[in-house]
């Protein structure tokens, strides 16, 4: 009789077969090779999350989250660094497209979908106040400095900052993230536990799995990793062009980048909701946002300053705007601890507002 294994099969298997299609000279077959290829991009995607929450299961909160926050951050910083340098004219607002996308995607998509399924299953869920308060302490911040104040600095003209200016942005990003990390992980991590003591808000799980096990998902969530930015960077000039082809603006390709990047995270955070673990879904969306611009920024500065490329990061007058009501509206609806599902479709307008604003401007 076989022996079980102790992950699923097609977890181990898909990112392998990935690996192997990506090397494959597979030129040959057309447009059949991008319809395999991102049968296999998806089909990773699902692998990472399945091997991050094993991870997260046996670590505990907020390591777990913060693991596969770092982890999905990692795929988009080499993805937008490869793609600029690679890429050559007109890649200058690539890391701002994909960042501003990443963070509206997290702040409305996300997290609107997570607190609809939530309140649709559960009716009110609850979550601790003063992690989401930390969080977006520092997002607001941190938003502030990389996205809206190089509109309006004077030393250079233009939505830019200077090399002296990118510097300082790039160190206080860092500072920014790495005090959240510390009150995250050490100073105050009962803040991002779920609150109360009644069944309803704890999350009850199976017996953690072994150590051998939790390193083998780890080892498996690289490979996962590191195929997903290979085949998004492989499968990103068939996305341009058809967003080309279709009409729609560049800047459409930022969204599509950064909505692969997060898809890992999304599915965890909703799934994590429907269990009534909405605490956890919070602590995967807001410590994603702070990961991909508090570190994503700095890495891209850098490059920028050795290169010698050029990186616009300030956003126009609507997306201020967008990002100004996203902000303020994502305040109000975690501003008590409790939630339902009218925040969630609040916000889910506003993404859908912030998506139709793109294609028609």
């Amino acid at each position: 009789m076989l022996k079980k294994l102790p992950l699923p099969l097609w977890t181990i298997a898909i990112p392998i077969l990935a690996w192997l299609a990506y090397f494959l000279p597979l030129d040959g077959i057309g447009t059949f090779k991008t319809i395999i290829l991102v049968f296999f991009l998806i089909g990773s995607v699902l692998s990472a999350v399945h091997h991050a929450e094993v991870v997260a299961h046996r670590v505990g909160e907020p390591f777990g989250t913060l693991i596969l926050a770092l982890a999905v951050t990692t795929i988009e910083v080499s993805l937008i660094v490869s793609l600029m340098l690679t890429g050559g004219p007109g890649t200058e607002e690539l890391a701002r497209d994909t960042v501003f996308a990443a963070v509206m995607i997290i702040l409305t998509g996300m997290v609107g979908i997570c607190l609809l399924a939530g309140g649709v299953k559960f009716k009110q869920q609850r979550f601790s106040l003063d992690g989401v308060k930390v969080a977006l302490v520092a997002l607001t911040a941190i938003l502030t400095l990389t996205l809206i104040l190089p509109n309006y600095t004077t030393s250079i003209k233009g939505p830019f900052y200077t090399n002296t200016q990118l510097i300082f942005v790039a160190i206080t990003s860092l500072i920014l993230y790495g005090i959240f990390v510390l009150v995250q992980t050490v100073r105050h991590r009962d803040f991002f536990l779920p609150p109360g003591n009644d069944a309803t808000s704890i999350e009850t799980h199976a017996e953690p799995p072994t150590n051998k096990v939790a390193l083998s998902s780890g080892l498996l969530l690289l490979v996962c990793l590191g195929i997903v930015v290979l085949l998004a960077k492989s499968l990103a000039p068939d996305i341009e062009n058809a967003v080309i082809s279709a009409g729609a603006p560049k800047v459409l390709v930022g969204v599509i980048i950064a909505a692969v990047v997060l898809l890992p995270e999304g599915l965890a955070a909703y799934r994590a909701a429907r269990k009534n673990r909405l605490q956890t879904s919070l602590n995967l969306a807001l410590g994603s946002a702070l990961a991909t611009i508090g570190l994503t920024i700095p890495v891209v500065a850098v490059v920028s300053i050795i290169s010698g490329l050029t990186i616009t990061l300030g956003i126009d007058t609507k997306s201020i705007a967008l990002l100004l009501l996203s902000l303020f509206t994502i305040m109000l609806s975690l501003g008590s601890g409790r939630t339902n599902i009218l925040p969630g479709v609040v916000l889910l307008v506003i993404f859908a507002s912030y998506l139709f604003t793109i294609v028609a401007p």
